[in-house]
């Protein structure tokens, strides 16, 4: 089985992208067991090397998560070119992506997007495959062909909100609106039972 990797892009790569890869790998390792996934994050104009946003990995922690070892990278093709999955915090993010690897256009959502997709979706036109990496890339073909179908009432709600240095009740939005996407991404990656 070849592992599957997920690339999670924002801005500065230390609020929402760590947020969200670290909420995603735990999930993942308690799912499948450790090193079937592997989750990393970058950022379009990212704050290299600098550890997780204060606020932000207040909230992590407050989600059972560790932003300990956490840091900053900034997004490289190399990267995108090699994640079975990339999931951008907004729909500009998803558009620097496919300017910096166009090839990977079919495989690039954002976190909000991807979960309205898959909330849509009977389980049994969910992936199946019992290989990580074949389960993204199965996932990436299912969600590109029902992109467009079911969407929010509005653009912006692809998007989750950037709360870098602003007040607590943005980092509050941003929590609420990975809380309630996540769980459709681990629907859709949860190992077939039995």
């Amino acid at each position: 089985m070849a592992t599957g990797r997920i690339l999670v892009v924002c801005t500065g790569n230390v609020c929402r992208s760590p947020l969200v890869e670290r909420l995603l790998q735990q999930g993942l390792d308690q799912r499948w067991g450790p090193g079937h996934f592997e989750v990393a994050s970058a950022g379009t104009g990212a704050l290299v090397d600098h550890p997780m946003d204060e606020r932000a990995a207040a909230v992590l922690r407050g989600l059972g998560g560790s932003s300990d070892g956490f840091s900053a990278r900034r997004l490289a093709a190399p990267m995108v070119e090699t994640a079975d999955l990339v999931l951008t915090a907004t729909r500009d993010h998803r558009a620097a992506v496919v300017r910096t690897t166009p090839r990977a256009m079919k495989r690039v959502f954002t976190v909000r997007e991807l979960a309205a997709i898959v909330e849509g979706l009977p389980d049994e036109d969910l992936p199946s495959s019992a290989d990580p990496a074949a389960r993204l890339r199965e996932l990436a073909d299912v969600a590109t062909r029902h992109r467009g179908r079911r969407r929010p009432g509005r653009p912006e709600d692809h998007d989750v909100v950037d709360p870098y240095r602003r007040a607590d009740e943005v980092y509050v939005t941003m929590q609420e609106q990975v809380t309630a996407a996540v769980p459709h991404l681990f629907r859709a990656l949860a190992p077939r039972r039995g």
